[in-house]
């Protein structure tokens, strides 16, 4: 069953709208590298769009009824957006679930180190990376630095065109004969993903720097000296923040044409950010519409701010009491007689790499929106596996609406695998299944996806809100 590349159906007048939206997205990723930032953002734009603070409502004793706009912040990391319908709640909600954080190397508590006149920071790599990847290109520091008196510093370094970058430095190829012949595993040891920050000694105030230990790490000592003009930031400091160090730059065009986006963080970013503004086209919606964009996916979902937390749930439970009817049954039948797509991205067939897929069962550039009926790996262990009628409904709606999708298995089988939130909220009993953006490069530091396959994303996701 071949899928018809969906650039076909665009007229040059249409690919205007396709082009324009892939801006917005690419100023969204390029802003928004982290998954407090990501929140942020949302929350600035939500407000723009009628949405109100949850808690200030429970706080004022305000009530909800069909047409209000309501989101919800978990730990300045996820957020719930909730668009009452005109049904009743416990008719079901349709959800379009993703993740907001990405693979990146975290700094450590106690990070920064002096040796042979150089500092680095140690860091702690987060999520599934090809280690050998992130070595010899440009970083940059993003996040905050919570302070003991209860202030918060937000720290980016290295994404303004005057700021300094940093990175991991690479062995030169004259000597890495060794190296080259190590396992692609293990051609760079998670502990030697240390970054170079600093080789300027701070001027002397001694005579005698031989004997005096502050001045033979003289280098940190600038670097100290740095942040904390800048920032107000102390060594100790480090023990309370939250750095991440990832990819420095702007997300890009990608290919003569135009018609890629090369960026850091598509996976999930490229199924949050059309999720998101899917959710803010949505007006007096019959089923509520809910858009969920959670953190920690990458390690299991797990934490207070991942999927499998409590965070949606008890939105849910406060959201039905503001309605005036609350009950646990009620938050029951809410949760079991919902329908989700959990947008999470899927892998590309990359024609240099073609081994790995199985033609007719993989997802593929300009094809649209993917769908997965099921993840997991070898038996379909650890996955989500959808309903066939469920599958039948979305096609109609997505044929209904002209959107172009095309379904995917994550590799061939025994091949791999790899999950998403789905199973979670499946074990509501909710009707789930795993649609999303096919992408190229997945989990490396810049990864490739094709703009009118985020375009089809969007108007899938608004008519499932829609229709589902």
């Amino acid at each position: 069953m071949e899928r018809k590349n969906a650039w076909k159906k665009y007229s040059d007048e249409d690919k205007n709208n396709v082009f324009t939206f892939a801006d917005e997205y690419k100023t969204f990723i390029s802003e928004c590298k982290t998954e407090r930032e990501c929140v942020k953002k949302a929350v600035e734009l939500a407000k723009k769009a009628g949405y109100r603070d949850l808690q200030e409502i429970i706080a004022a004793n305000e009530t909800l009824k069909a047409g209000d706009k309501v989101y919800a912040v978990n730990m300045k990391k996820a957020i719930v957006l909730f668009n009452i319908g005109s049904e009743p709640i416990s008719t079901g909600m349709n959800i379009l679930g993703a993740h907001i954080d990405s693979p990146r190397l975290d700094i450590k508590q106690n990070p920064m180190y002096e040796d042979s006149d150089l500092v680095l920071l140690d860091t702690h790599y987060y999520g599934g990376i090809k280690k050998y990847q992130w070595v010899a290109i440009p970083l940059a520091l993003h996040g905050v630095v919570a302070l003991k008196n209860g202030e918060c510093v937000e720290v980016v370094i290295g994404e303004d065109a005057d700021d300094a970058v940093v990175g991991v430095s690479d062995l030169l190829i004259h000597l890495a004969a060794k190296q080259m012949e190590k396992k692609g595993s293990s051609v760079v040891e998670g502990e030697d993903l240390d970054i170079l920050i600093g080789s300027m000694p701070a001027a002397s105030d001694s005579d005698n720097t031989d004997e005096d230990k502050e001045e033979k790490e003289a280098v940190k000592k600038n670097i100290l000296a740095i942040l904390k003009e800048k920032y107000g930031i102390e060594e100790e400091d480090f023990l309370s923040a939250e750095l991440e160090a990832v990819p420095a730059g702007l997300a890009r065009d990608y290919g003569l044409d135009r018609s890629m986006i090369m960026g850091y963080g598509h996976d999930d970013r490229v199924c949050a950010y059309p999720s998101f503004a899917a959710m803010l086209e949505i007006e007096k919606p019959q089923h509520t519409s809910v858009c969920l964009l959670v953190d920690k996916e990458e390690i299991g979902s797990v934490g207070a701010s991942g999927m499998q937390s409590h965070f949606f749930e008890d939105s849910v439970a406060e959201i039905i009491n503001l309605l005036g009817e609350y009950s646990e049954l009620k938050v029951r039948r809410a949760l079991h007689n919902s329908r989700v797509l959990s947008s999470d991205v899927s892998a590309a067939f990359d024609p240099n790499y073609p081994s790995v897929m199985e033609k007719r069962n993989c997802a593929y550039f300009g094809k649209g929106l993917v769908l997965n009926k099921y993840t997991g790996a070898r038996g379909k262990s650890g996955s989500n596996d959808a309903n066939a009628e469920y599958i039948a409904r979305l096609r109609r709606i997505f044929d209904d609406n002209d959107v172009s999708f095309q379904t995917s298995e994550l590799g061939k089988v025994d091949q791999g695998g790899g999950g998403t939130i789905a199973y979670i909220l499946a074990n509501y009993g909710m009707n789930v299944i795993d649609s999303g953006v096919a992408v190229l490069n997945m989990h490396a530091p810049w990864e490739i996806i094709s703009k009118v396959d985020l375009y089809e994303a969007l108007y899938g996701y608004v008519a499932f809100l829609k229709e589902a």
